[in-house]
């Protein structure tokens, strides 16, 4: 009876890391083709925001590459897992208050029409791998932080199609370049908070490990 429940065990846990990994692969792809459009539609509208939300959407494709790889590992993995989706989600940060500054440096305005038909197709997509994503949000920290990163896409589609919005309406490029900088400050808060989540897991991880060698 007891070989009867361990093999029913076994086949849900297999079952959910199977769902687990299809969810994942699905918003990878979502997010490598939202990645190709955002950049082309940057680099046509020379918009700050839009290519703050490319690079964001690559540095997601890669979390979402990195949840599927650590599928079933243990939780100390998970965690120090987490911890390199930070560095990406601050990487990403670097390269837009980089890209701040060259637009900065040569002002021009940008064209509202391709910022707002690229903001909502971005949004659009974000919207789906959030509820693709939703029923992990509380989950272990593998699927939790890949919950964290797609959120953070719809705050920035959202800031993304303002800035479009207030492009033609002001006639000027300044708000592109203020959603930007917001989107800065977004990403800075959010791998604090994953690489803080990932810090709190392997350090219980770590008291664990000691009290049972003990």
């Amino acid at each position: 009876m007891s070989d009867c429940c361990g093999c029913g065990k076994t086949l849900e846990v297999e079952r959910m890391q199977a769902q687990q990994r299809r969810v994942l692969y699905q918003v990878l792809a979502i997010n490598l083709i939202t990645f190709v459009m955002m950049m082309l539609a940057a680099w046509h509208s020379g918009s700050a925001s839009l290519l703050s939300g490319s690079l964001d959407n690559l540095g997601d494709a890669l979390t979402y590459a990195l949840s599927l790889a650590v599928v079933g590992a243990s939780l100390a993995a998970k965690a120090r897992v987490a911890m390199l989706k930070a560095l990406f989600i601050l990487c990403a940060a670097i390269a837009v208050g980089a890209g701040i500054a060259w637009k900065l440096a040569h002002p021009h305005l940008p064209l509202f029409e391709s910022m707002g038909i690229a903001a909502l197709l971005n949004l659009a997509a974000n919207l789906v791998c959030l509820r693709l994503l939703w029923p992990y949000r509380l989950g272990d920290i593998n699927l939790a932080s890949a919950w964290a990163c797609s959120l953070n896409d719809v705050y920035e589609g959202s800031a993304v199609i303002l800035a479009a919005l207030a492009v033609w309406a002001f006639g000027a490029g300044w708000p592109d370049l203020l959603i930007a900088v917001a989107l800065l400050l977004l990403f800075l808060r959010s791998a604090w908070k994953v690489a803080r989540a990932a810090w709190r897991e392997l350090r219980a991880q770590r008291a664990i490990a000691a009290s049972t060698s003990r």
